[in-house]
């Protein structure tokens, strides 16, 4: 689902089998093969993605993965969401949502959490 999109970052969870789960399964990321210990390397689109154990996880307020989903964003939402995982809403921000997506003149953009509460966001751009 996401492994042909561009990404750009470094996660820190707090278990790293879980989110091996999440991040394999879930999300469909296929490992680069470059794993040490504690840490998990998936290639997506052009770049790679690292996902650490850390004892101290504090996720952000703001998006810690960014995909560019191009066309793909609403069939996207639809599979995270059939596999159970919760797109995130943000009212306070104004935003038109509608089944979790967010559409805007032509934009699009869903976000979700991983399973230590880092955001990850998909966009149309």
């Amino acid at each position: 689902m996401l492994k042909h999109k561009t990404s750009s970052a470094i996660v820190a969870v707090s278990d790293l089998e879980r989110a091996r789960d999440f991040y394999s399964n879930t999300l469909g990321l296929e490992p680069s093969g470059d794993d040490i210990d504690g840490v998990l390397g998936y290639q997506t689109g052009d770049t790679q993605l690292v996902v650490y154990r850390s004892a101290d996880v504090r996720p952000g307020t703001g998006n810690a993965v960014v995909w560019r989903g191009g066309d793909d964003v609403e069939a996207i939402a639809e599979s995270l969401r059939a596999k159970g995982v919760t797109l995130e809403e943000y009212p306070r921000l104004g935003m038109d949502m509608h089944r979790g997506v967010h559409r805007r003149d032509g934009f699009a953009a869903i976000w979700f959490k991983d399973p230590d509460g880092n955001i990850l966001h998909v966009h149309s751009m």
